[in-house]
């Protein structure tokens, strides 16, 4: 059977969307933690001539110009200066997260024992624990150490190659395992390195020296870290047909990716708006922290673009907030589990995430902004609304909104496998997601 041809739009957009979703791969590979993410962010908006600030300086800012500052290494807000007075037009903002649910190493992490060496593991959020066993996983983070001057520095690592991994349980010895098997974080999860006796291994203070000096950073030694496991298989188009995003971390980087793209094209405009993107750590720990959205860092640095209370109430009265998050895709294998009326499928356009309890916190008000942006971008829209009998989780919507007093709506890609080490999300959601959020963008004081 001869294959239809596509049309000229049709093969444009296909092309569009292949380049789009390579872009989006190699942002998550490239971004191991949330340190990683932060800088990949920076490194793009270098690129776009955003200019770097620093939050301990002063700052002087210019009409027409575009900035970002970042705190902890870990969190990062980008804006651009619009051609109207703040306080007159509002802000259009847009809110993801950095940090994925995963495996923190312990600081004293070494174990030897049984003619192995492990290391001690804490889990970061909510993991869903079972994919972690028999993956090839690497290590990636934050070092701080003394260097040669006597002075505390700190440098980011990754040691890219699998060097570890979770090894399960013969069926042989665990009958039960594929009806009632349970996983004990203490004893089951520290990540296998080498076997052998104690003797024969360098400890992890060791293995950090190794790549600090890889790095030219003359440490002297170790003081402390904060180190992540992360699986090592690369992000990849899957499907048949190519319809599915297979990765770590989709929840969030995605929307990382995709926030950044937005706001880097909505400042190319001839007459750009007052827009802004933050990217905030510790969501998936409840963001109560100096850089997670419940902490001071946005508002604190709206505050330096309006420092007049007055005015700054006013600003926020005509600014919008989009949390982007990724929302649940109805399951082919799990239908029962999702409300019927509300079941967002994959590759069915972005989700709008509604909830009672304010666990989400779009309003009929924002939702229809939402709406009416997709139908004039001809972007397909759905809905989330988890089942009465369930509860869901929530997203930095509510948060943000209840810190500035902003309108919000949350919208998410419709994914299946939240929180696993790799989860799956549509190939064509992500642009489509980004063609809305740039024309919403574009509509700051209108």
């Amino acid at each position: 059977m001869s294959k239809v041809p596509s049309s000229p739009q049709s093969a444009k957009q296909d092309a569009l969307q292949i380049e789009f979703n390579k872009g989006l791969c190699s942002f998550i590979n490239n971004s191991p933690t949330p340190f990683h993410a932060t800088a990949e962010l920076a490194q793009h908006l270098d690129a776009a001539n955003f200019i770097a600030l620093d939050e301990s300086e002063e700052w002087s800012l210019e009409a027409g110009k575009n900035y970002y500052v970042t705190r902890n290494q870990s969190s990062l807000i980008a804006w651009t200066q619009g051609s109207a007075p703040l306080v007159e037009q509002g802000m259009h903002m847009l809110g993801a997260h950095t940090d994925s649910p995963c495996l923190k190493v312990k600081p004293q992490a070494d174990l030897y024992e049984h003619n192995s060496w492990r290391l001690g593991v804490e889990v970061y959020g909510g993991a869903l624990l079972n994919p972690w066993f028999d993956r090839d996983l690497s290590l990636a983070g934050r070092v701080h150490y003394k260097n040669s001057e006597g002075q505390v520095a700190f440098a980011m690592v990754d040691f890219k190659c699998p060097i570890a991994t979770i090894p399960s349980l013969a069926i042989h010895l665990d009958r039960e395992a594929n009806s009632k098997r349970s996983i004990n974080p203490q004893t089951d999860l520290p990540v296998l390195l080498a076997c052998g006796d104690k003797n024969q291994h360098k400890a992890l203070n060791d293995l950090l020296m190794d790549q600090l000096n890889h790095c030219d950073s003359k440490p002297t030694n170790i003081l402390d870290h904060e180190l992540f496991f992360y699986d090592t298989q690369p992000a990849s188009v899957v499907g048949i047909n190519g319809d599915f995003i297979a990765a770590s971390r989709l929840d969030n980087l995605l929307s990382c990716y995709v926030g950044l793209t937005s706001l880097i094209e909505s400042a190319q405009q001839v007459k750009p708006s007052w827009s802004l993107l933050v990217c905030s750590d510790h969501e998936e720990v409840g963001s109560c922290s100096a850089v997670g959205a419940a902490g001071p860092f946005l508002q604190q640095t709206l505050q330096r673009l309006l420092p007049n209370t007055e005015n700054f109430v006013r600003a926020m009265s005509r600014s919008v907030l989009i949390s982007t998050d990724n929302a649940h895709a109805l399951h082919p294998s799990h239908a029962d589990k999702m409300d019927p009326n509300h079941s967002p499928n994959i590759n069915g356009g972005p989700v709008i995430k509604v909830n009672a309890n304010q666990r989400y916190a779009s309003n009929s008000e924002t939702q229809a902004m939402f709406r009416s942006i997709c139908d004039d971008t001809q972007v397909p829209v759905q809905t989330f609304v988890v089942r009465s009998d369930m509860s869901c989780g929530s997203t930095i919507g509510p948060i943000t909104a209840a810190e500035l007093g902003v309108k919000t709506l949350d919208v998410g890609m419709p994914t299946y496998g939240m929180h696993s080490i790799r989860e799956l999300a549509g190939s064509r959601d992500p642009l489509w997601l980004k063609t809305a959020l740039v024309q919403f963008l574009a509509r700051a004081g209108q």
